[in-house]
């Protein structure tokens, strides 16, 4: 089941993760996103992660711990 963040005006988002490659150096490196809707790479929180929302825009957040 994927994780979900509803903001404080009651719309709710999906936690997804995404691996890339990074141009300079060619590394892996995974990022995490929220979307509306739930797709086929929806993921359950990550440990030593927090979601929260920022006040001005609504939008939910990662932050580590």
């Amino acid at each position: 089941m994927a994780y979900d963040f509803t903001n404080s005006r009651g719309q709710k988002y999906y936690l997804h993760s995404k691996e890339v490659i990074l141009r300079g150096s060619g590394k892996k490196q995974t990022i995490y996103y929220f979307s509306r809707e739930m797709g086929s790479n929806a993921i359950e929180l990550p440990q030593g992660f927090e979601a929260m929302e920022v006040q001005k825009t609504g939008l939910p957040v990662l932050k580590k711990k």
